[in-house]
């Protein structure tokens, strides 16, 4: 009988070709049949010693040399060389040669590229087969290389790498092109080290186009928001196929340039992609959400006229975009926005995403408040309209009080004394000074000139009486020390010794005369622009006469300066 033992030394005296089940190994597996250049390839078994050295212990496939990455007694890993053919696995020991199977060596292969146009930082995802499950090492400098994939020659590491998908994120360098997945691979020098310099394996190409980034802003309002989209290439001018949808609803169209389109969430608008159609062809953009305007509160419910009302709530859009240009302060168009308190108009003062003000204006009558959002129902191509309309949003009631006086007292005082003033409907106490325009306009708060003190020479119209609420003791103003709804204190004035008066007029006894609280509001006009003149409320309490009290004594006249006696 002859023996396993006699049957290898023969082998090894005829050539030195062991197969796997007479070379004293277990079965021996290969951890793939299948495997493109550079994959690593496990070969599992027993008995192939300690590694010694690369002239000793080496590994081919289809004859040609791969890289050893590992050799333990029952595990090597190698590196599938580049020029390696599908074939034979051979494992070998100084002489000794062990058969471990056939592979087959598969190139990478892409099926697909998707979408096959996208912008600068958008997700792409390549699918195919015979990507290898992971690109290997992070460092592009390693001696194994690294798969990756170039997008027009441009290198791009991807962000998911499978054997059948790769996602990746287009890179701001990237001006489109071809699409490749390249496989990297290392084979071992002539004499068995590492490493001959880094190959690729490349799939096939797949053409990739790169369309212009377009940002949109914003990205959700009420109907009527001013929707901007800027990038390049949208045309000098808008197309018969060219639109914006916002929800599939066609937008109104306001402006349409090169580098901007400006455009107008329109009635009946819901929430979904907009889309940007170009000649025909259509690219969804972003997601616009289309939302509803809400009153949570309004504060106060009941006040006299020329109360600041403000009304809280959520999604009320901005104030001035119903114009063309790309930004809302450049044009200030207000459109058809606007508040109303019981069907009058009221003046605006602040109009935010989450609050409105309003002052009260002077004919405002008792009744609900109402918020009218400006927007459009355009023509299918865009075009302005086939309605032009409002939204109109209830925040609730208010009351328009009118200030009833009950008493004061006392009826009469001297200088600085203390008066007060009892009933009910005052309001609150508004700031005296008004060195800005009363409404919200393009120039937010524009200052005044009108009221200031001019020189007598100048022939600017001077404004004397800049007051919302006072108190006046026959004609001069009192300093007010506290205003409540129902109760205001106030100082008894210094009133002019001489008299007082303007041209045509003059008044020499200030001591007796009414006693009057008034509150000043205004009107919008009637083509909707800020404002009539000031109108006052006025109520008389009685007469009061300003007592000679208070007043310096006679000494006071003779030598009000003591420390400045030079006879001392």
């Amino acid at each position: 009988m002859t023996t396993v033992g006699a049957v290898v030394s023969c082998a090894i005296l005829l050539g030195g070709f062991v197969p796997a089940a007479w070379a004293g190994t277990s079965s021996i597996e290969l951890s793939s049949r299948s495997v493109p250049p550079g994959a690593t390839l496990s070969i599992s078994g027993k008995g192939f010693g300690t590694f010694q050295s690369v002239q000793i212990n080496k590994v081919t496939v289809s004859g040609v040399p791969a890289l050893v990455q590992r050799w333990e007694p029952d595990l090597i890993e190698i590196k599938v060389p580049f020029k390696a053919a599908s074939g034979p696995v051979e494992v070998r020991i100084g002489k000794k040669k062990i058969e471990a199977g056939t592979v087959a060596v598969v190139m990478p292969q892409i099926d697909a590229v998707t979408p096959a146009e996208a912008e600068r930082g958008a997700l792409v995802q390549i699918t195919g087969r015979n990507f290898g499950v992971t690109p290997g090492a992070r460092d592009p400098n390693t001696m194994f290389g690294v798969n990756d994939v170039t997008v027009g020659g441009v290198v791009v590491r991807p962000r998911r790498w499978r054997d059948d998908r790769i996602e990746l994120e287009v890179p701001a360098n990237v001006s489109g092109g071809e699409i490749v997945v390249r496989l990297a691979s290392s084979d071992p020098l002539p004499d068995g080290s590492c490493c001959a310099p880094v190959e690729y394996a490349r799939s096939n190409a797949v053409s990739f186009s790169l369309i212009p980034s377009v940002r949109v802003d914003p990205v959700s309002g009420p109907v009527g928001t001013k929707v901007v989209l800027f990038g390049e290439g949208f045309g000098a001018g808008k197309g018969p196929q060219d639109s914006v949808l916002i929800g599939e609803h066609p937008a109104t169209i306001a402006q349409w340039k090169d580098d901007v389109i400006v455009a107008h969430v329109p009635l009946g608008a819901t929430s979904g992609p907009i889309s940007l159609v170009k000649e025909g062809r259509r690219r969804t953009l972003a997601h616009f959400t289309v939302h509803v305007p809400r009153v949570t509160a309004i504060s106060p419910t009941s006040a006299p006229i020329g109360t600041l009302l403000r009304i809280n709530g959520e999604h009320f859009g901005f104030y001035s975009e119903s114009g063309a240009t790309p930004y809302s302060f450049m044009d200030f168009n207000t459109g058809e926005n606007r508040v109303e308190i019981g069907g009058v108009q009221a003046v605006i003062y602040r109009w935010n995403d989450d609050r409105i003000d309003v002052w009260v204006p002077f004919s405002a009558k008792s009744g609900d408040v109402t918020i009218y959002r400006s927007a459009n129902r355009p023509h299918s191509d865009g075009s302005c309209c086939v309605e032009r309309g409002v939204l109109a949003i209830e925040a609730g009631a208010f009351t328009v009080v009118t200030p009833v006086i009950e008493s004061y007292d006392p009826k009469s005082a001297g200088l600085d004394a203390s008066v007060t003033i009892k009933g009910r409907g005052f309001g609150a106490f508004l700031k005296t000074a008004e060195h800005a325009q009363l409404a919200l306009s393009q120039k937010a708060y524009k200052r005044r000139l009108d009221v200031e003190i001019n020189e007598p020479e100048t022939s600017s119209t001077v404004i004397s009486n800049v007051s919302r609420t006072e108190v006046l003791f026959n004609g001069a103003a009192a300093l007010v020390q506290s205003w409540t709804d129902s109760e205001i204190v106030v100082k008894v004035p210094h009133r002019n010794l001489y008299g007082i008066g303007k041209k045509g007029e003059f008044f020499d006894d200030l001591a007796t005369g009414p006693l009057v609280v008034r509150r000043g509001s205004w009107d919008v006009l009637p083509d909707g622009t800020c404002c009539t003149p000031k109108k006052w409320l006025t109520l008389e309490a009685g007469p009061f006469t300003i007592e000679t009290k208070g007043l310096p004594d006679t000494g006071y006249w003779n030598n009000n300066r003591p420390d400045a006696d030079t006879t001392q």
